[in-house]
């Protein structure tokens, strides 16, 4: 065992002065506990949270000592004092000690394709557990930085919840399990952490006797404080099928003197859980059965900053060593004492420190502001920060110039705070600053214009609440906001719910789809007032889709619009939006545009005349109803017709042919920039695709060059695809990638190019990658901070592009009068010989011009006698018989 070595703090018995800090500490944050240790133990935790070392340093060549309930009565580490930084190291060396591996955290930008963003710290072992991948040792430890942002309005609100925290954990693979986990985990905290065994309780999955008896028997907890749970707090699944298992967890009591009566462990006031132990030893099948795995693992997660609002006896989470020197900083840029103001100043401080150390390790990791996926996390995060900053009166970064962003004074803190663990923050100070420096920068030249609208917005929707009806924010203002001013949504609604106010969602999701169709501009948009859709669309059942296998149907003609009205018949000429019970017309969405076709009608009895229609666009509206917009090219056509359904097969084939490639060519591209990268939006043509993905930097020739291999290259593969529909966790759990912000049903499609790509799709695919034939990059550009853009061309789109091409290289050669080959050659040669003609040329000017001044000089003659002569040229300008004043 490693010695502690000895404090030594004041040199002389002096006794020091308490900071202002430390005044509210000793009374609000330790109460007894510093009654009890003293003075100089408050003052340790002073230094500490300062970032000085105060505490005993142990031995890194030995196992941890242990720390006792005698060491903190004496003043040493113990309880109140451990820093966040001795924890995370007390609980690696712990395990380390008992043959666990040592892995580093994984980027907060997980390889796991169906995941955003790592969220736990499981995440980086979740193919060995699945059993997709073999293990590469048979137990580990980690520390692992994690983001979750689904309780994110609760964060400041509660003790607790946060964007950005760590997960200490440990892991077995098909090693130890229940008893060495529990045995393990109850030893750490009791002796490596000397937390007082009265303290912690326990809980178990209702039917997992043989982990309430290990606590019991083994461990020696009483039963009173071993609580059974069910099946949803203390059961892990990995998804509909898959491994799973019960779950164990430690809670602190904060309030043991309660004693044990109708105790509830979900009560935030008196508990905390902070240890969480998962059994993972069952595999749920297709039926819902359990039946055990061959390979029995054990998961835990054990929150640092939970730990150490425990270990430093705070109130919170937030006012640990983790969080609170940044806290520090905001208040004082804010010219604020966080120990003396109000509880809303103080909600606003929590938020600034836990989102901005979520945006330096966002960052830090790769991840640049934009409008989608990840990016949008990390804007979305900044805006809060820069917006709570204007609240709490912070408007530069204390240099006196209002111009100055704060979020980089802040970052500095932030990045001070990093440890050994993640010194790669460190290393990246500058690209982190300057870049939230720019995002803030951005942002704050519409957050005043902005600010003052959404004022103006809630206080009439207030104003027009005066009859008595809840105050309510039409969608069209929010959206407003959002796509003219740069709110997110989420901000307004923040804004909004402290006046009291709602906001007409519904609407705005209307207004957010009307802008995505409008960008589109590559093809027409189906628009209908809701009046007349809300109308149409009751009694019609959503349309069937038939085009994964057929692209011809009879169809029923259910509803018919003429300029969004509703109309029972439609004449020859007139343009028309149809909906059908069932059809083989592909609708617009995923990226893919909607098909083109044909509706065949046979004429009635009397006339014998047959009805076309000609199908240019089809758009799915609320309710899945698919809206065939057409044109009338003969007879006349009317509700309850029945219609044959012909897509064009050739343009089907061509959207089929660049939606596939589309697919290859975001897996190349993760394979040749780094998996980091994500889509970013994309549009699937008959004449073309287009790719939108994040990335902070321009592509090299190079870098395209390869892109362009690869993607031919599992063309000539001739991969066959495959297709099927699965439940959602199911097709996450088997690494189908989805589309951040897609919504998805429960049962969702899953197409795969087997060993290259797989992803959450509905559109429509070729069956054989070989009929793609060919693929042909022919553009890359930025299109937004972080965000480029990839157009390209294949199949039928990629001979046509090729063949064009080559006209133009053939009537080139020809003007030349030279092989292809020699092309490049000869027009570098014309152009040396222009460039040298024009400098001629140009020398020939001045010397002409100069010899033309010359001549014009010599025939000037003088006019008059003033003293203010004036010269005339002959022929060129006329004399004058008197002088000129």
């Amino acid at each position: 065992m490693g010695a502690l070595k000895p404090l030594a703090l004041f040199s002389a018995p002096t006794k020091p002065s308490i900071p202002p800090l430390l005044r509210h500490h000793s009374l609000g944050y330790f109460g007894e506990e510093y009654m009890r240790i003293g003075m100089r133990r408050v003052f340790q935790v002073y230094l500490k949270s300062k970032h000085k070392v105060c505490f005993p340093v142990r031995n890194s060549s030995a196992s941890a000592q242990p720390v006792t309930e005698k060491m903190v009565e004496e003043g040493a580490l113990g309880e109140a004092a451990m820093s966040g930084e001795e924890i995370r190291r007390r609980f690696l060396d712990f395990y380390a000690s008992r043959g666990h591996k040592v892995l580093p955290s994984a980027s907060l930008v997980p390889d796991d394709p169906t995941v955003l963003l790592t969220i736990a710290g499981m995440l980086q072992f979740k193919p060995i557990f699945l059993g997709k991948e073999p293990r590469r040792v048979p137990r580990a430890t980690t520390s692992q930085r994690c983001i979750r942002t689904n309780d994110i309005i609760n964060v400041g609100r509660t003790a607790r919840h946060h964007t950005f925290f760590e997960m200490l954990g440990n892991f077995s693979f098909g090693d130890y399990f229940k008893r060495e986990a529990i045995k393990w985990a109850w030893e750490l905290t009791t002796q490596e952490y000397g937390i007082t065994p009265e303290r912690l309780w326990v809980s178990v999955f209702k039917d997992d006797d043989e982990a309430f008896s290990i606590w019991r028997d083994e461990v020696g907890v009483s039963v009173e404080r071993i609580k059974r749970m069910g099946e949803e707090d203390n059961f892990w699944t990995s998804g509909v099928t898959g491994p799973c298992g019960p779950c164990s967890e430690i809670y602190y009591d904060f309030h043991p003197e309660r004693g044990y009566l109708d105790t509830d462990l979900g009560d935030d006031s008196r508990f905390i859980e902070f240890y969480n132990l998962v059994f993972m030893q069952y595999n749920k099948t297709d039926d819902g059965s359990l039946e055990p795995l061959k390979q029995k693992n054990i998961d835990t997660g054990m929150g640092l900053e939970r730990m150490a609002q425990i270990l430093q006896k705070v109130p919170n989470n937030y006012e640990t060593d983790l969080i609170f020197p940044i806290i520090e900083k905001a208040s004082e840029l804010a010219t604020v004492s966080y120990t003396e103001t109000d509880d809303k100043t103080k909600t606003y401080l929590k938020v600034i420190g836990d989102h901005m150390r979520a945006v330096v390790y966002l960052i830090s990791d790769g991840v640049l502001p934009s409008n989608i996926g990840r990016g949008y996390v990390v804007r979305r995060l900044i805006r809060r920060v820069v917006r709570t900053g204007r609240l709490l009166g912070i408007k530069c970064g204390g240099e006196g110039n209002i111009q100055d962003a704060f979020l980089p004074v802040l970052a500095d803190t932030v990045i001070d705070l990093s440890t050994p663990i993640d010194s790669d923050v460190k290393t990246r100070r500058h690209r982190i600053i300057e870049e939230l420096k720019r995002e803030e920068l951005r942002f704050v030249q519409t957050l005043e214009r902005g600010e003052k609208l959404l004022d103006q917005f809630l206080a009439d929707a207030v104003c027009a609440s005066s009859n008595g009806s809840d105050p309510c924010l039409s969608g069209e203002s929010a959206f407003l906001l959002y796509d003219t001013y740069g709110f997110p949504i989420e901000i307004t609604a923040e804004v909004a719910e402290e006046r009291g106010v709602s906001i007409d969602m519904e609407r705005f999701d209307i207004e957010m789809e009307k802008q995505r169709r409008q960008s589109q501009a590559a093809h027409n948009v189906v628009k209908l007032s809701i009046g007349s859709e809300s109308d149409l669309s009751t009694g019609i059942p959503e349309t069937k889709f038939l085009g994964y296998d057929d692209i011809f149907s009879s169809s029923t003609v259910k509803g018919l619009l003429v300029e969004g009205k509703p109309v029972m018949l439609v004449s020859e000429g007139n343009e028309v939006d149809i909906l059908l019970d069932r059809t083989p017309f592909y609708a617009e969405s995923g990226g893919q545009i909607g098909d083109h076709g044909f509706l065949y009608a046979a004429g009635d009895k009397e006339n014998g005349q047959k009805t076309i229609v000609e199908i240019k666009d089809v758009q799915k509206s609320p309710g899945n109803l698919f809206i065939h917009k057409g044109t009338i090219k003969e007879g006349a056509l009317q509700v309850g017709t029945e219609v044959d359904a012909a897509v064009d097969a050739n343009l089907r084939q061509r959207a089929k042919v660049h939606h596939t490639a589309t697919h290859l060519l975001q897996s190349a591209l993760k394979s040749v920039i780094g998996g980091e990268t994500s889509q970013a939006g994309s549009l699937v043509a008959f004449d073309r695709l287009r790719f939108d993905f994040t990335f902070h930097r321009p592509l090299s020739d190079t870098e395209l060059m390869e892109i362009e291999g690869l993607v031919n290259r599992w063309i000539g593969d001739a991969t066959q695809l495959q297709t099927k529909v699965m439940p959602l966790d199911d097709a996450k759990n088997a690494g189908a990638i989805a589309m951040f912000g897609e919504k998805y049903g429960e049962k969702v499609r899953v197409v795969e190019v087997p060993g290259v790509s797989m992803e959450l799709c509905g559109g429509t695919h070729v069956s054989n990658t070989s009929e793609i034939r060919g693929f042909k990059i022919i553009s890359e550009q930025g299109i937004a901070s972080g965000v480029r853009r990839i157009e390209a061309v294949a199949g039928e789109a990629f001979i046509d592009y090729i063949a064009a091409r080559d006209n133009y290289m053939k009537h080139l050669c020809s003007m030349l009068k030279v092989k292809a080959e020699d092309v490049t050659e000869r027009v570098e040669s014309l152009l040396e010989e222009l460039r040298t003609m024009r400098n001629k040329a140009s020398a020939t000017r001045e010397k002409l011009a100069i010899c033309r001044a010359s001549i014009l000089a010599s025939k000037a003659f003088i006019i008059g006698t003033s003293s203010v002569m004036c010269y005339s040229l002959q022929l060129k300008i006329p004399s004058f018989q008197s002088p000129i004043i």
